[in-house]
């Protein structure tokens, strides 16, 4: 089945247009596409969904607080966009390849993350934490969409190689004023790419508002390019999760890219090196504190008898061993001596980067041993 949205509203933050199925009281409400892909959601699974979200927002705490105290360069707060994140990563196969940016925190979570790869990064130790075929997910991409194409072109590999893998780009709503993001559009629409492009639409592209980038909801751009597409509530995970189903089928069936548009809040800074107050009102920000992705979610288990003191605690405690294993991989990071910024740059040596090595070594060798070991 193919869903291709047709109402559109001049207000693209507005949550009135798109489709859910639990309220930000935690109601479970019908929903006539939704619901054809959430029949089998059980109860463990959303209890799952639940305890993604609840980790990935305790160590997203975690990464702010190391990097106020000194010991990350940047971070870039995921608050309020859990459920898109987990519940998309949830719906994955294995063997699925995921391409995230810098902000996809929770898909890391729920992909097998470890603790020290959400903060080396960040600290500046290393060009890649993890290795990408391990998770089976990309090096999180900082360039601005970038990452649509990657998935495009893996996608594009994926048909070549005959499998029925399905490549999954993750973009916010700046990303779509960026010709990369409308390029991987083009590329997957023409040769039916089996990718799925997951807009999570935070409302705020830095400090520019989503209202000023588009008079339209953003998922009205992506059947223009022959894709069929769909806007959910990015704070209800079980709309989430349904949604991507949808996504996966269509890509993985054999019918070409999905597009979906979640309407979710960036509840913290672009990154920490931003001031949010400069351009965004409070009363916007308490508004969308009351749509909390994770709130809803437990009064829907609490509705259905899953959610109680002993779950609560065990999440608990698994963010907070989560959270402690991130402190103690950044406080005892070895920092390499600086020449070897240009290690694991390329595959195998070649004689280009050792040219670029014998001048970074004569520029180090100015300064001082313990300036140039830095």
């Amino acid at each position: 089945m193919m869903y291709t949205l047709t109402t559109q509203t001049a207000h693209g933050a507005d949550t009135g247009e798109v489709s859910r199925l639990l309220t930000p009281d935690g109601e479970r409400v019908a929903d006539p596409v939704l619901d054809l892909w959430a029949a089998d959601l059980d109860v463990q699974t959303l209890r799952t969904l639940y305890r993604d979200m609840a980790i990935t927002r305790r160590i997203d705490a975690e990464g702010v607080a190391l990097q106020r105290q000194g010991q990350l360069g940047l971070w870039a707060p995921a608050q309020g966009q859990e459920a898109i994140q987990a519940a998309s990563a949830r719906a994955c196969r294995d063997d699925d390849f995921l391409f995230p940016s810098y902000r996809e925190l929770g898909v890391l979570v729920v992909r097998g993350a470890r603790p020290a790869d959400l903060v080396l990064g960040w600290r500046g130790e290393v060009h890649g934490t993890f290795d990408p075929y391990a998770l089976n997910v990309a090096t999180p991409q900082i360039i601005i969409g970038a990452q649509a194409l990657h998935a495009t072109g893996y996608a594009m590999g994926i048909q070549r190689d005959g499998t029925d893998q399905v490549a999954v780009a993750y973009f916010g709503d700046g990303a779509t004023s960026q010709g990369d993001v409308n390029e991987a559009m083009v590329f997957a629409s023409s040769f039916g790419a089996p990718v799925v492009f997951v807009c999570s639409n935070n409302q705020w592209a830095i400090s520019e508002p989503v209202t000023v980038q588009s008079h339209f909801p953003i998922a009205g751009r992506a059947p223009g390019f022959g894709i069929p597409s769909i806007r959910v509530d990015g704070n209800d995970a079980i709309a989430c999760a349904a949604a991507m189903r949808w996504a996966l089928d269509q890509a993985r069936s054999g019918r070409g890219p999905a597009f979906i548009e979640a309407v979710t809040y960036r509840m913290g800074p672009h990154t920490t090196s931003d001031d949010p107050t400069r351009y965004r009102d409070k009363d916007e920000v308490e508004l969308w504190r009351g749509r909390d992705p994770l709130t809803r979610l437990e009064a829907h288990l609490r509705h259905l008898g899953a959610f109680d003191d002993a779950f609560a605690t065990e999440v608990a405690a698994a963010g907070d061993a989560f959270a402690a294993g991130m402190r103690e991989a950044a406080l005892t990071a070895r920092t390499r001596p600086a020449i070897e910024v240009l290690d694991d740059v390329y595959a195998e040596p070649h004689s280009g980067i050792d040219r670029q090595r014998e001048r970074f070594a004569a520029y180090l060798s100015g300064f001082d041993g313990e300036e140039a070991a830095r």
